[in-house]
C-alpha cells in the first residue's frame, strides 16, 4: 500500500535565490509593482509606506536582515536533507501558476500533470528586468539546456480517477506546449530542493491568484483529504511525500495572518485554515491555499518543525513571510 510517509511547506520566493545582498535591491521592484494591503485591497507602495507601523523601518536594520538571511538559508538547507534522507518514491507537489502555463483564455481551478516527463526550461532572455532579478529568476530553471524530469504518471491518473469519483472536477494535462517548461512554484522544487535528485513528481496545479476560480480555502482542505486518500487506495507500496511550494503573507508581509496559518497547521485546526478570509488570500499571500490543501493531505502526520521569519525588505512593510515546515 502507498503511504504518504513526509510532508513539506515552504516559500519559493526569489529571497531565498540569492544572496543577503540581493534582499537590499528588492526595494527597487516593490516601489514599482502593484500592491494588496492586508485586507486585500489594492495599493500603491507610497500608500503603505504611509500606512506602515511606526517600528516597520527597524525591521530592515541590517543585523535583523542577517539573522532573518540566516535563519533561512539554514532552514532551506534542513529541507533539502529531510527530503533527501526521506528516500521517497514519488513527491506529489502543489504549486500555483502564475500565468506561466495559463492564461485567461484558459484557467484551470485545478489541474494534475499526467505525462511522463514535465519539462524545465531556461528562461528566455528578458533585458528589460535588472541584472539581478534576471539573476534570482533564473535559479528556478535549467542554465542553459531544457531537461526533461519523470512524473509518476501513474499515480498521477490514480489522483485524478479518485478525485473525480469524490466529485471534483479535476483539469489535467499530458505535454507542455512546444517551448514550454514547469513554472516556478515546481521549478523551485527541481533545482533548489531536489538539486539534481529527481524522484518521479506529480504536480498538482493550483489556481491561487487569478479571480474569479479560486478554490475556497476549504475546498483546498478538502482536495488534500482526497489526495491522502487516493494514495491509501493506490496499489503499488510506494513512500510518498507531499509538499506545498510558495506563500506565505506577501507582497505585504502580515504576521497575524502568518501566524495564524501556522498555529493551527500546528494545533491541525481545520476549521480555522478552512474559514480564512478569501479577501486576504489574494496576491502572493494567495499561495497559503497550496499550504490549506497539503494540511487536508497530512492529518495522519504531526507536524514536527516548523520556523517563520518575516522576511521584511522596505520600509513599507513589503516582503515576503518566510514558512518552512516539516511534517513526518
Amino acid at each position: 500500500m502507498a503511504e504518504i510517509v513526509l510532508g513539506v511547506g515552504i516559500s519559493h520566493t526569489p529571497m531565498l535565490n540569492g544572496s543577503l545582498e540581493d534582499w537590499s535591491y528588492f526595494i527597487e521592484a516593490d516601489r514599482a509593482r502593484p500592491h494588496l494591503d492586508k485586507d486585500g485591497n489594492p495599493a500603491t507602495y507610497e500608500e503603505l509606506l504611509a500606512r506602515a507601523d511606526t517600528d516597520t523601518a527597524a525591521q530592515i536594520e541590517s543585523e535583523k536582515l542577517a539573522a532573518r538571511y540566516a535563519a533561512a538559508m539554514s532552514n532551506l538547507e534542513k529541507i533539502r536533507r529531510t527530503i533527501h534522507d526521506a528516500a521517497l518514491d514519488t513527491l506529489i507537489v502543489v504549486g500555483d501558476d502564475q500565468g506561466e502555463l495559463h492564461g485567461e483564455g484558459n484557467m484551470p481551478c485545478i489541474l494534475i500533470y499526467r505525462g511522463e516527463t514535465i519539462a524545465n526550461v531556461p528562461p528566455p532572455p528578458n533585458p528589460n528586468r535588472p541584472e539581478w532579478a534576471r539573476r534570482l529568476s533564473a535559479k528556478y530553471f535549467e542554465e542553459t539546456t531544457p531537461r526533461d524530469y519523470p512524473v509518476d504518471a501513474k499515480l498521477a491518473h490514480h489522483l485524478i480517477d479518485t478525485l473525480m469519483e469524490h466529485e471534483f472536477d479535476i483539469a489535467c494535462a499530458n505535454s507542455l506546449e512546444p517551448g514550454q517548461g514547469e513554472g516556478h512554484a515546481f521549478g523551485f522544487v527541481h533545482n533548489r530542493l531536489l538539486q539534481g535528485e529527481a524522484p518521479p513528481v506529480v504536480p498538482v496545479f493550483m489556481n491561487t491568484y487569478f479571480p474569479p476560480n479560486q478554490a475556497s480555502p476549504r475546498r483546498c482542505y478538502r482536495l488534500g483529504q482526497v489526495v491522502s486518500a487516493a494514495v491509501e487506495s493506490y496499489s503499488e507500496d510506494i513512500r510518498v511525500g507531499i509538499i506545498a511550494s510558495g506563500g506565505l503573507s506577501h507582497f505585504t508581509v502580515d504576521e497575524d495572518l502568518d501566524g495564524e496559518v501556522l498555529r493551527a497547521l500546528r494545533e491541525k485546526d481545520a476549521e480555522t485554515l478552512c474559514a480564512l478570509p478569501r479577501n486576504k488570500l489574494n496576491g502572493g499571500s494567495s499561495e497559503i491555499r497550496n499550504w490549506i490543501c497539503a494540511a487536508g493531505a497530512l492529518e495522519h502526520l504531526p507536524l514536527t518543525w516548523m520556523d517563520y521569519q518575516p522576511g521584511y525588505r522596505t520600509p513599507a512593510g513589503t516582503g515576503t513571510g518566510l514558512g518552512f515546515a516539516i511534517w513526518s
